[in-house]
């Protein structure tokens, strides 16, 4: 009898999960376990995406000018290096679909982004971890860990969900040291909250062995639009083309990506808040003897000391309608990601964790 089976690495991904949304019998729900910016999206891509809805009879552009033009004009970049994506994710799937298969391997460090071991696991090749140093990138690691086999790298930076960073230094050097045929892939979904960083787009122009990664998910509120991008040499980008659908991204995604670009004040305000919220979300917990990593993302990673702990504390939140993330499966079993809210969430937040204080 035929039997149908899967190409070999399929059934080692282990489903993703996304964070919960919703606590039965509560109708006062504060969602803080997707680093979802708590404002929304710009007013602008609000209405750019009704304005285009009686549209949604045609297909949409095929080659994304409008939005790489927007992104190339926002953040002084070349648009015909850009490629765009259904998410960050969708790029860096592409990346793994591109140049990686059977008997190559995908690095990437211990707390990052699920998503290359399961895009690398998609295209059959081998995911490497390597290990971070206090919960920051290791670059001597990474060079340690590159084998003749490596033919991707990827870094999370700012990381996810550690929020530390490494700079464009260290990052310079990695790119330096990987062998020619090894690709460097700065996955900056997080870059926007680092005021003046361009996230590794320099670094890109000035090799032909780095793509950057980016996404309108975070800052710009568009999660459920499902719109990213990468940046990378003309000769991949060529290539990633290749692979991608023509019709990846939704008129009414180009159109809100393309409006959220449009509105710098917008991202910018968003920014000064997460950055004054987020020191003060840090310190509060600091205060109460849960203390988390320095971030510059939209979101802090609090320890607490033992699995046992992280699960009471996500139990004792939850109690009080508030949702954040265990991250056991980043290899932080004693910690939770609580996202950056709003002053009023953040205050909402730390007056139920000082509950849980009292009541262990």
């Amino acid at each position: 009898m035929t039997v149908i089976t899967p190409q070999p690495g399929i059934m080692e991904i282990a489903l993703y999960q996304g964070g919960a949304s919703k606590i039965a019998g509560r109708s006062d729900v504060l969602k803080l376990s997707s680093n979802e910016n708590p404002f929304g999206p710009s007013p602008r891509a609000v209405e750019a995406v009704a304005a285009e809805a009686v549209r949604m009879h045609l297909y949409p552009a095929t080659d994304h000018g409008g939005l790489r033009q927007a992104i190339a004009e926002g953040l002084g970049l070349q648009a015909e290096r850009i490629i765009c994506g259904v998410g960050s994710d969708e790029v860096i799937t592409f990346l793994c679909q591109a140049y990686a298969g059977p008997g190559d391997e995908v690095l990437h460090t211990e707390h990052g982004f699920l998503m290359y071991r399961i895009s690398a696991l998609a295209a059959g090749a081998t995911p490497v971890v390597v290990k971070e140093k206090a919960r920051v990138v290791d670059v001597d690691a990474i060079l340690a860990g590159v084998t003749g086999r490596t033919r991707l790298v990827f870094v999370t930076n700012p990381g996810n969900p550690t929020g530390t960073m490494i700079g464009a230094q260290e990052m310079a050097r990695l790119a330096e040291g990987l062998p020619a045929n090894c690709l460097l892939v700065i996955d900056a979904a997080y870059i926007d909250y680092v005021e003046g960083d361009d996230g590794g787009a320099g670094l890109v122009e000035a090799r032909e062995n780095v793509v950057m990664t980016r996404t309108f998910s975070k800052i710009y509120g568009l999660g459920g639009l499902r719109v990213g991008w990468g940046y990378g040499p003309r000769a991949v980008i060529d290539v990633l083309n290749r692979v991608r659908g023509p019709f990846n991204l939704s008129t009414l995604a180009l159109a809100g990506a393309e409006a959220a670009m449009r509105d710098p004040a917008y991202m910018q305000m968003c920014r000064e808040v997460n950055r004054v919220q987020r020191a003060r979300l840090a310190e509060g917990l600091a205060a109460m003897g849960y203390p988390s990593d320095p971030s510059h993302a939209n979101f802090i990673t609090v320890h607490m000391g033992s699995a046992e702990r992280a699960a009471a504390a996500d139990a004792h939140l939850k109690a009080h309608g508030i949702i954040v993330r265990l991250v056991a499966a980043y290899g932080l079993p004693g910690a939770i990601r609580i996202t950056v809210g709003r002053e009023e969430d953040v205050t909402r937040l730390l007056e139920v964790m000082a509950r849980f204080g009292e009541a262990t």
